[in-house]
């Protein structure tokens, strides 16, 4: 490690307090760091192990500190000690202990024989320390008490995000004294490697390069076969997270690897499942809300299966991929229906489950209707519709909330509107929740606290793909047809779409022939409105004066003259480009000769007169 030392001189000759303060305590951060990464190789003592661990975890946040933690040593080192044993041991990983040997070491007054482990008979305290090989081992040294402890499993879980504590990892640090001392500094050592991993690219191509995904799978692997998973599997699943979001070589290498069928075991013994039949679990009353923990961690594992399957909605899944969608879509089901024992984790799980449904085929989603009638349960034409009516009510409280509509959004509108393509039963049972037959034709599609009127409003939304999604999921609904989806929307909200498809004439192609002939009822106060329901609005208007009532009709032609002047003066200095519809019912510019040419003299005339008016 070096230090500028005449750019330190430099600032201090100049009276620059706070680069000189700055300089030095990166230099320090960066010397504590290399020290500590040292340190915890050499044999300890698992209280001096764990607040080593965690000095660096906090070190690890700063990423102009980087340095120490980015070696292939240091990375393999918290690795090691955060539980991942099925790792290389890469050639210059022996040259880097004996440079920092050589320059702590020394500085400590240990030898080398003093720096690594030993075995030893002697009573007293565990101790642990990485041998030759990386493999963790346990000594024992002379101790004159030590303090014990027992497992607590609830914890507490917030995203990472960029240049902000994870909280989980400080109320941890609260209850520390309830933990095993192994459990503790491996949970220490995966949070900085989490740290390191997330602050530093460099540190992401070396995970890559030295394997620690075969290594992290493995662990997760043994996780699944015993009775309880480790306590500190979240951060397993963190760090797993991280490499797969991170490196897109990774997600293929973890895909390839089986990861899919690997974490949906996971995710089956993280939520208790139990099964009736192949594709259907065991929901309902009879299933307790799952704890803070079980949820963070599916969380984690659903936004990790996430990252490697979310292309394969476009492709054709062979007879075995089919299988295993088909069960993970069954525990997804699951999924939507569970509670939580915290509210806001109930949103946040049914979130990322909707997002993952997404990006499975939709022939293979066909087990989220194929569970048996239970009471209680809502049907239509005999099918279970208990998961649909479950994203229903997601999609309605995420519109209600207002906030990041279109990434919270868009994932459930285009799930709700391919299951809609596939599957009549889904299209039939929305359409009588969102479109019920129309009786208040007073107020406008877009008025209203109906579903029906929070999409309408969603397809005049500045954001062109949410506005294009709600559009899409009600055009469904009304099965691609032109007229049904102008009654219930407005001919106004409506146009964005009709001119993206090619349907403003109105005359829209066959009917498609995944969709049904029943037949759109209305209600008698419809019919007794319909010849007055403006189309455009969507609503019967209030009768309005007539703008020419008196005139003459020399008066009407001169008014019709001057408003012709006016449009065409707009599209003159390019204020506004006349369009027409086109025989193929898609929007084009108007650029015919213009009408009343013969008149051209007069209008400008009029132009001028009018101009003098304004002025």
């Amino acid at each position: 490690m070096t230090v500028d030392v005449e750019r330190i001189i430099q600032c201090i000759k100049q009276g620059d307090q706070d680069s000189v303060q700055a300089q030095l305590d990166d230099y320090n951060t960066e010397r504590l760091a290399s020290a500590l990464m040292w340190f915890i190789r050499t044999q300890l003592q698992p209280g001096v192990l764990r607040v080593c661990l965690r000095t660096l975890r906090i070190l690890s946040r700063d990423r102009q500190a980087l340095a120490p933690f980015i070696t292939d040593s240091a990375i393999l080192t918290l690795a090691r000690l955060g539980g991942i044993s099925s790792l290389p041991i890469p050639g210059h990983e022996e040259e880097e202990d004996r440079e920092e040997h050589e320059q702590w070491g020394s500085a400590c007054g240990t030898t080398s024989s003093e720096s690594r482990p030993t075995n030893s008979s002697n009573s007293g305290s565990k101790a642990y320390s990485l041998d030759t090989h990386g493999h963790m081992r346990e000594v024992i040294i002379e101790t004159r008490g030590e303090r014990r402890g027992s497992y607590r499993t609830d914890g507490i879980h917030s995203m990472l995000a960029r240049g902000k504590r994870d909280a989980r990892g400080e109320r941890d640090e609260e209850g520390d004294e309830w933990y095993d001392d192994g459990e503790v500094w491996r949970k220490e050592a995966m949070k900085a490697l989490c740290n390191v991993i997330y602050n530093s690219q460099r540190a992401q191509e070396r995970a890559s390069a030295l394997k620690l995904l075969p290594g992290l799978s493995e662990k997760l692997k043994d996780s699944i076969h015993s009775a309880a998973p480790p306590s500190g599997q979240f951060y397993d699943l963190r760090l797993l997270f991280l490499l797969t979001a991170l490196r897109p070589e990774l997600r293929k290498q973890l895909q390839q690897a089986r990861g899919v069928s690997m974490l949906t075991a996971v995710l089956e013994q993280c939520l208790e499942v139990r099964w009736v039949e192949d594709y259907e679990v065991v929901t309902g009353p009879r299933v307790a809300p799952i704890s803070r923990d079980a949820s963070q961690r599916a969380i984690e594992i659903l936004k990790i299966l996430f990252n490697i399957t979310y292309s394969m909605h476009r492709q054709e899944p062979d007879e075995e991929e089919a299988a295993l969608y088909r069960h993970l879509a069954a525990v997804l089901r699951h999924c939507l229906l569970l509670s939580c024992e915290e509210e806001e984790l109930v949103d946040e799980l049914q979130g990322h489950t909707v997002n993952l449904l997404s990006a499975l085929p939709l022939q293979c989603l066909d087990v989220l209707l194929s569970v048996r009638l239970s009471k209680g349960s809502r049907e239509s034409s005999g099918i279970n519709m208990d998961c649909v009516h479950s994203l229903l009510l997601f999609m309605e409280k995420r519109l209600d909330r207002g906030q990041k509509l279109k990434e919270k959004l868009t994932p459930v509108l285009n799930l709700l509107t391919e299951s809609c393509r596939g599957h009549r039963e889904t299209r039939h049972y929305l359409r009588q929740q969102i479109l019920p037959p129309l009786r208040e034709v007073g107020l406008r599609p877009e008025q209203g606290d109906t579903l029906r009127s929070k999409l309408v409003r969603l397809m005049t939304h500045v954001d062109t793909d949410l506005k294009y999604c709600a559009a899409e999921l009600l055009f469904v609904l009304c099965k691609e047809n032109v007229g049904r989806f102008v009654k219930y929307t407005g001919y106004g909200n409506a146009a964005g779409l009709l001119a993206a498809r090619g349907l403003l004439s109105g005359r829209g192609p066959s009917p498609q022939p995944q969709y049904s002939s029943d037949s759109d009822s209305d209600t008698e106060e419809y019919r007794q409105a319909k010849d007055k329901i403006n189309l455009v609005t969507g609503r019967v208007e209030e009768q309005q004066p007539d703008p020419m009532e008196g005139m003459t009709e020399e008066e009407k032609e001169a008014e019709a003259v001057r408003l012709i002047s006016m449009f065409n003066r707009l599209s003159r200095n390019k204020i506004i480009q006349p369009m027409g519809v086109t025989a193929d019912g898609r929007l084009a510019p108007l650029c015919g000769q213009r009408r009343y040419s013969s008149l051209e003299e007069e209008e400008e005339e009029q132009e001028i007169d009018f101009e003098d008016e304004l002025d």
